[in-house]
């Protein structure tokens, strides 16, 4: 009999559980009228999220090439319509996308709270249109993330972050002959003095930091120089002459941006302004052909003052 007992308490039990279980749960006050699905604008969100991904990948990309032709568009282009992208995104979002709560006067500010939680509140019951949050905010995540490396991609211009070695690199080796803007070889004999000139590496890429030479006749014959202010990396542009011997003794490489001015015939040490070391000397030889061409490479590192300069030595 207490078996029987226990038996049908427990029955009970499991019944009650059953029924309370069963009722339904009673109705959430909500702040925001909850809004039915809208698919079609959820997929267009996650397209318009993975083109936003697509563009700032392509931007990367472009970026990274460096040798595509009109660069300077593509890159426009694949950034420009990464951001266009989003806002299109974001315009979907709130048109579509988010519950707009209507109010007869105007809401107060929130001073209070409680007024905050219902600020809060209104924020998640807005978005009960989603009905895949996780992969929207996954597709989201990912095209911020790719347009925010996208805009952080420009930085790997300022310079390489841990091996500085490359900066020393440059295009000359024994041999290398200097040739003109056209492409022809200099020659020697060609070099007048009081006149400047500007050489590069034949066959090699005129675009690298130690490629530009300054090339002059002083007394001592023809000398070369790399083109390259040691100050801040401006470009040697005038070259001045003795006019008057007592204040110009002799003539001088000046950097017309910041005025440092080098001796061509001592080693191009710094004679006046900012920089602080020589300017990088090319040794030279005349061939058989009677052109100009290295006799071997820089006798210090070409480009500005950056930290260290002075450790390392200019190599091929």
């Amino acid at each position: 009999m207490s078996r029987l007992k226990h038996l049908l308490v427990a029955a009970a039990v499991l019944a009650l559980g059953r029924r309370r279980t069963a009722e339904p749960r009673r109705p959430v006050r909500r702040i925001v009228p909850p809004g039915p699905p809208d698919r079609r604008a959820e997929n267009l969100l996650l397209v318009l999220l993975a083109l936003v991904t697509v563009s700032a990948a392509a931007f990367i990309a472009v970026y990274a090439l460096d040798r595509l032709g009109h660069q300077t568009q593509w890159l426009g282009l694949t950034l420009g319509l990464a951001f266009a992208l989003v806002t299109l995104a974001c315009i979907v979002i709130a048109r579509r996308l988010v519950v707009t709560e209507e109010l007869s006067v105007p809401y107060p500010t929130p001073q209070h709270p409680e007024e905050q939680q219902a600020i809060e509140e209104i924020v998640e019951e807005s978005g009960s249109r989603f009905t895949r949050r996780r992969l929207v905010k996954v597709a989201g995540a990912g095209a911020i993330g790719t347009l925010g490396v996208a805009a952080l991609t420009p930085a790997a211009s300022l310079g390489p972050l841990l091996d500085v070695s490359r900066l020393a690199q440059t295009p000359w080796r024994r041999g290398r002959r200097l040739v003109d803007e056209s492409g022809r070889p200099i020659a020697a004999a060609d070099v007048e003095k009081e006149t400047f000139y500007t050489a590069y590496p034949e066959g090699a890429d005129r675009e690298l930091l130690g490629a530009p030479l300054v090339v002059v006749r002083i007394d001592k014959g023809v000398v070369a120089y790399s083109k390259i202010c040691t100050h801040a990396g401006c470009a040697i542009a005038l070259y001045r002459k003795p006019t008057f011997p007592e204040t110009q003794p002799g003539p001088a490489l000046v950097c017309p941006c910041h005025y440092s001015t080098f001796d061509p015939a001592h080693d191009g040490k710094v004679i006046f302004g900012p920089a602080g070391r020589a300017l990088p000397q090319l040794p030279l030889f005349v061939d058989g052909d009677g052109n100009l061409r290295a006799a071997g490479n820089f006798n210090r590192p070409p480009g500005p003052s950056w930290s260290g300069v002075r450790e390392h030595r200019a190599h091929p």
